[in-house]
């Protein structure tokens, strides 16, 4: 018993010294991503639109509850721009701007941002977010705009 006890205790420190020398092995990491966070009280549907490899893409719709976020892009952020239009799903209002990208009426990804209703598509507004190639960046959507005259949108680097 005392064996099998000693042995617990190795292993325990051997981890513990382990995790000191390699930290990076750490799950507490900081996490690169684009969020955007519902700071209403209404359901959100938001689309996303960016600079791929390839080309532009467009994509959505990601459903978003009041008083909370989700992650649209996962790791860190592979281009300085992005692109978000947002609707209310109970009230009708809209968070756009007035850069024109495609959109669809049910869950899309779509490539181009060119002739969208010639191909099926919705066109709406997209509003730009310079992200100063940040390896993250959060979005709130508000009911009201900000003080300054802002539009109710706003976008910085996570704290």
């Amino acid at each position: 018993m005392v064996l099998a006890g000693g042995m617990r205790i190795r292993s325990a420190l051997a981890v513990l010294a382990l995790s000191l020398c390699f930290p990076f092995f750490s799950t507490t990491a900081a996490l690169a991503d684009f969020r955007v966070c519902n700071a209403t009280q209404s359901l959100v549907g938001v689309g996303i639109g960016y600079r791929a490899k390839a080309g532009w893409v467009t994509e959505g719709w990601w459903h978003i509850e009041g008083s909370t976020c989700k992650t649209l892009i996962e790791g860190p952020l592979s281009s300085r721009f992005y692109y978000l239009y947002a609707e209310d799903a109970e009230r009708g209002g809209r968070w756009d701007g007035p850069i024109n990208m495609c959109v669809a009426e049910k869950e899309f990804k779509i490539a181009g941002v060119n002739d969208c209703v010639a191909r099926g598509f919705q066109r709406a507004g997209f509003q730009e977010y310079d992200t100063g190639e940040q390896a993250s960046w959060m979005v709130q959507l508000t009911d009201e705009p900000a003080t300054d005259g802002a539009a109710a949108v706003t976008g910085t680097p996570p704290q």
